[in-house]
């Protein structure tokens, strides 16, 4: 009886060191392990001198003595491994990921990698299903892959503005290299935040900064970094505890502190916590989505270019800049970060936002669009603006699931599950060449499977599974990027950057400036504006164009390699 009950308080210890498992810190996580062999080598019975000997001879391989340990041991050790310690323990013993039947059985009959696998896709809201997924042979590859795609859409290690550039190292540091944009003393005010250091106060303000290789920001030593994003106006970056730094210009608001005040370091947005990502617009929006997949989004209000009619007569168009929400008719701006309501019953896995609209993808792999565009930005063959986001239904006719969204000025796309792109907007910014009102697969990428997508202005890339890199640049005479040739002029079509052929591209930042790519390793290879490149030794700075991909020396940044 005894026994028993000190078994079962036993148990319920373990399940509890399990609930706690994910806060843990090394300290902790290294005195679980050490109390859970304690208890292994109490339970165990001596072994025979025969019976060692015999082992000796089999050569038992160790990780097959973890098939010993107890299930609730077993579920903390699992808990603490990254996704990578997992494949690999996938790989290398067998009688911790060998799959179930399908459907499985009860889940005590579920082997631990799988079940270690289940646990981490329900802690973030995912619905991991009762059967595979067509053409997937294994659980735990197809879990694996789902995990690896969710953390790699999840977590940007590069962003772009037009001059700067943003990194996080292996490390997790917050790095920026660049300059001021040329103009006007405001202008130059805006762009020196931009780099997140703090101005020198005997600095001339009427001299562009510069920072030349990539520099550590000061103010965040010490905070691990996972995520940043960048446009030409402000800055978001992302930590590793869930929370939210801005910095840069501020004019609508797009810091979220409830002010218009600039800030030249980066500033924690109070009213954010638990976010997964981060997204920047061009023109002054921010976004966020937290762990339960709750929309946020904040900056500019109202949107206003002037365009030409098919008369060649220059006509003004307004409309809202793709908030998600109501706003007073006279509002310009939302200074706070506010939840898009409209989609509260959606979980939201990612975000991207033009010039002037917002695209969002959810869970069940819906699009939806909300903000204004002329030029076909709704995706659903008309023309005009959704002050509410609206599901774009002629994705959701393909009968695909879409896992990631990306949006340029005025042009867009979505990619599936099954790593097939689509694309619509204006003439060839959506890889077609056309306009193209209604989303339309990409025909110059069939037959390649897409794995991320992004785009700015009017420059496209996309990046294979097999980590080829593509792009629909624009003309090198404007400084725009040339696809890592020495060749002029712009390209309509997806064009494979073949300088970095043999690379397995891994994360991707693209302006219409410059390009920034970072291998499986955390190599950095950049190209374009050289100022923005971070290629230039500290107090030098040459304003030529680098027309190849070169990588940025003593640089590695954290990317997600294949497990």
């Amino acid at each position: 009886m005894a026994g028993a009950t000190a078994l079962a308080a036993l148990r319920a210890a373990a399940r509890e060191c399990q609930l706690a498992a994910p806060s843990f810190n090394d300290e902790q996580a290294a005195q679980g392990l050490a109390i859970s062999d304690e208890l292994r080598a109490r339970f165990m019975r001596p072994a025979s001198s025969a019976s060692l000997a015999a082992a000796a001879e089999e050569e038992v391989p160790p990780l097959e003595l973890l098939s010993e340990v107890p299930a609730e041991l077993m579920s903390i050790i699992l808990s603490h491994l990254d996704l990578h310690d997992l494949a690999r323990l996938a790989a290398t013993c067998r009688s911790l990921c060998r799959d179930a039947p399908t459907p499985p059985p009860p889940p005590r009959a579920i082997w631990p990698v799988e079940i270690e696998l289940r646990r981490r896709a329900e802690a973030r809201g995912l619905d991991v299903g009762s059967s595979l997924p067509e053409g997937a042979a294994s659980w735990v590859a197809c879990l694996l892959k789902r995990d690896r795609r969710d953390t790699q859409l999840r977590q940007a290690p590069l962003a772009v503005g037009s001059k700067h550039s943003i990194f996080v190292d292996k490390g997790g540091r917050l790095l920026t290299c660049g300059r001021d944009r040329i103009g006007n003393s405001i202008l130059l005010r805006r762009s020196a935040l931009l780099l997140g250091h703090a101005v020198d106060p005997d600095a001339d303000p009427n001299m562009p900064r510069k920072i030349g290789p990539p520099t550590p920001v000061p103010s965040m030593h010490g905070r691990r970094i996972v995520s940043v994003a960048a446009g030409d106006d402000h800055c978001l970056a992302l930590s590793a505890e869930a929370e939210v730094y801005s910095w840069g210009d501020n004019d609508y608001g797009s810091l979220g502190h409830g002010d218009v005040d600039a800030r030249g370091v980066p500033s924690r947005i109070e009213s954010l916590s638990r976010i997964e990502r981060i997204a920047v617009g061009p023109c002054g929006t921010s976004a966020a989505v937290d762990e339960d997949g709750r929309l946020f989004t904040w900056g500019k209000a109202c949107f206003c270019y002037i365009d030409m009619d098919e008369s060649g007569e220059a006509e003004r168009f307004e409309g809202p800049s793709g908030l998600g929400y109501e706003l007073d008719a006279e509002a310009m701006r939302q200074t706070t970060p506010k939840q898009v309501a409209a989609l509260s019953q959606e979980r939201v896995v990612g975000v991207a936002l033009g010039d002037s609209f917002t695209l969002a993808v959810t869970d069940a792999g819906a699009v939806f669009f909300c903000g204004f565009s002329r030029r076909g930005g709704p995706g659903n063959g008309s023309l005009g603006s959704e002050v509410l986001p609206r599901r774009i239904e002629a994705l959701t006719e393909t009968g695909r699931r879409f896992v990631a969204v990306a949006a340029g000025q005025f042009h867009a796309f979505a990619l599936t599950e099954e790593g097939e792109l689509y694309g619509w907007g204006y003439l060839e910014d959506n890889f077609h060449r056309r306009k193209e009102r209604a989303p339309q697969r990409v025909a110059a990428l069939i037959g390649q499977r897409v794995k991320l997508v992004t785009a700015c202005g009017s420059v496209s890339c996309a990046v294979t599974e097999k980590g080829e890199l593509f792009i629909r640049g624009g003309c090198n005479s404007l400084g725009h990027i040339d696809l890592g040739r020495s060749a002029k002029g712009a390209q309509t079509e997806p064009t494979r950057v073949d300088r970095l052929s043999g690379v397995e591209v891994a994360a991707v930042a693209i302006s219409a400036t410059h390009t920034l790519a970072a291998d499986a390793a955390g190599v950095v290879w950049a190209f374009g504006c050289r100022p923005a490149l971070g290629l230039d030794a500290l107090g030098t700075m040459s304003n030529a164009t680098v027309p190849t991909p070169t990588p940025i020396p003593k640089l590695r940044v954290r990317v997600l390699n294949s497990p």
